[in-house]
């Protein structure tokens, strides 16, 4: 049974909101829905949910771009955001997790599944609270409590996975990871992510942080690393 965890709900088919908000509230979850992504926004800013579940294909505001707008609120740099699509174009995925999805499942949605989906997140979240909420990277502070990188006493706010990226390699400074290793540690077993994936979010933190940090080694993966 979850413990009052809160769920927000996405999408514009009233039958797939009633479905999902009687399977979660079932298993003891908190939950509010919205017929599209402009309402669900202005909802997410008041409830601060543990949990997204967003459509992509929705009128009035996409969920690419609801998604962008989520990710960009401090508020809830701590929460997970799954999307619920019948889209199965490789585009669409790789927009997904560009965005900073947590998970991308395609419709029709399977109860039983979802849920275990969405217990995987939270069991990997758990495992994570007793590492150490921040590292110091040379300019860099990494702060895992409030999701906030600081380099040279400014603030930059990345993504989600943007920054779970950049905290797991300055946990393991100088070492290499493959693609397949940081998509394990990253994304975890439970998702299906594709391996270039890891190059679009690596590019990403290099536009923030500056070149000097993550090193591409050949054929083998990425490190971090003071030049």
């Amino acid at each position: 049974m979850a413990e009052e965890k809160k769920v927000l709900i996405v999408d514009d088919e009233p039958d797939i909101l009633d479905l999902l908000k009687y399977n979660l509230e079932k298993e003891g979850y908190l939950v509010q829905t919205a017929l599209d992504g402009i309402k669900g926004v202005e909802i997410a800013k008041q409830f601060i949910p543990d949990l997204i579940l967003l459509d992509i294909m929705m009128p009035k505001q996409d969920g690419v771009e609801t998604c962008r707008q989520l990710r960009d609120l401090s508020e809830l740099s701590h929460t997970f955001i799954i999307f619920l699509t019948a889209r199965v174009e490789e585009y669409s995925e790789v927009a997904a997790f560009e965005t900073g999805a947590d998970d991308y499942i395609a419709k029709p949605i399977k109860p039983r599944a979802l849920m275990s989906r969405i217990n995987a997140l939270f069991r990997r979240k758990n495992s994570k609270q007793s590492e150490n909420e921040k590292i110091e990277v040379g300019d860099l502070v990494i702060d895992r409590e409030s999701y906030v990188v600081y380099q040279s006493g400014n603030e930059l706010n990345l993504p989600k996975k943007e920054f779970e990226l950049l905290y797991f390699l300055a946990q393991h400074s100088g070492k290499v990871f493959s693609r397949e290793d940081l998509l394990h540690n990253i994304w975890g077993t439970d998702v299906y992510v594709l391996a270039r994936t890891v190059d679009v979010h690596v590019r990403k933190v290099r536009e923030k942080i500056g070149e000097g940090y993550i090193s591409t080694i050949k054929g083998v993966g990425y490190k971090l690393e003071i030049n």
